[in-house]
């Protein structure tokens, strides 16, 4: 177990260094650091002196271990635009991107797992059908298109739901801030995740019906009919447990995925979170937002995919069988 987590770590490790050298060169190497910077009234010894301080007169090895010990310090240089450090921008919007991304996890895996179960179970019903039918949209229709209908259903038309921002917030430390605390927080974050999960929803929908319908034409499967199980034993204590190994898979690359993916949705209803502000950074080329953010979605990719492969090692007894049988 202990050799399976190193080499895990040591994989994320190296995913990370790429990640952040990638991030070096568009910190460096798009357009001119010290342009971006100053103003054109800036003299040519300025100009120089401000390179000399920032050190990008050093060779690039120097350059890019700098870079490296400062993002791991959280330190990612001053927004151009807004003039403020990015950790301290990062910090502001960090709670927003994740909350958004929680309550979609939650109701992607709350909506998709039962309703996955119910038409692998039931495939041939009218409901089934209904459901398999209705969930195209979530796949078929682009995530903005989603949004804009919804704005235009619930906040243009009935007037229930507020159409852009995060609501009134609670700060709980620091710079940290929930919207979880208060009525007016929990009706603006409804759209967004909503929008946001009908993906997610779909596709763990879709792969709990075909692997619950796979297991169940399984032998053991058989094997636990015959024995005379009832159908809740089979269905829930045997295919279930089976059906759920790639589940956590998905599940965790969702995650990640709804992290990255989050900026359509952020900029739809103008939620005040990472990916508004990298979408901000990108129209005013604000490089140093741009770089922190890659690095940072790395980071949570990486970490959630280490969790992902932990559990899938706990979960699936197969790969414990087989490290055993290779260090024996």
């Amino acid at each position: 177990m202990i050799l399976y987590v190193l080499k895990r770590v040591f994989q994320a490790a190296g995913v990370m260094l790429f990640v952040a050298f990638i991030s070096f060169v568009l910190f460096n190497y798009v357009g001119d650091p010290v342009n971006n910077m100053v103003g054109q009234e800036a003299t040519i010894e300025d100009r120089e002196a401000l390179r000399e301080r920032l050190g990008l007169n050093d060779p690039v090895v120097v350059q890019f271990s700098r870079f490296v010990a400062h993002a791991l310090e959280g330190h990612f240089g001053i927004s151009y635009r807004l003039q403020r450090p990015v950790k301290d921008l990062i910090a502001e919007r960090l709670p927003a991107t994740l909350e958004l991304v929680f309550t979609s996890a939650i109701l992607a895996l709350a909506l998709g797992i039962p309703l996955g179960i119910y038409t692998g179970l039931h495939r041939d019903t009218w409901l089934s059908r209904l459901i398999l039918s209705s969930s195209l949209a979530g796949v078929s229709l682009p995530t903005f298109v989603i949004g804009i209908l919804l704005i235009y259903v619930f906040s243009v038309s009935l007037n229930l739901l507020p159409s852009y921002g995060r609501g009134e917030v609670v700060k709980i430390t620091g710079s940290w801030t929930t919207g979880f605390l208060t009525a007016s927080g929990w009706k603006a974050i409804i759209l967004p995740s909503i929008t946001l999960c009908l993906y997610q929803l779909t596709l763990i929908l879709r792969i709990v019906r075909s692997e619950m319908m796979e297991v169940l034409l399984t032998d053991y499967i058989k094997f636990a009919r015959a024995r005379g199980l009832t159908d809740r034993a089979i269905n829930f204590g045997h295919a279930l447990k089976n059906t759920l190994v790639p589940v956590i898979t998905v599940t965790g690359l969702q995650i990640g995925s709804l992290i990255a993916f989050s900026i359509i949705t952020e900029t739809v209803f103008q939620w005040p979170g990472m990916g508004f502000l990298f979408i901000q950074a990108v129209h005013f080329a604000d490089v140093p937002i741009m770089a922190a953010y890659m690095v940072l979605v790395a980071l949570f990719f990486v970490i959630i995919n280490l969790i992902v492969d932990l559990l899938y090692f706990v979960v699936d007894p197969r790969l414990r069988i087989e490290r055993t049988v290779t260090i024996g």
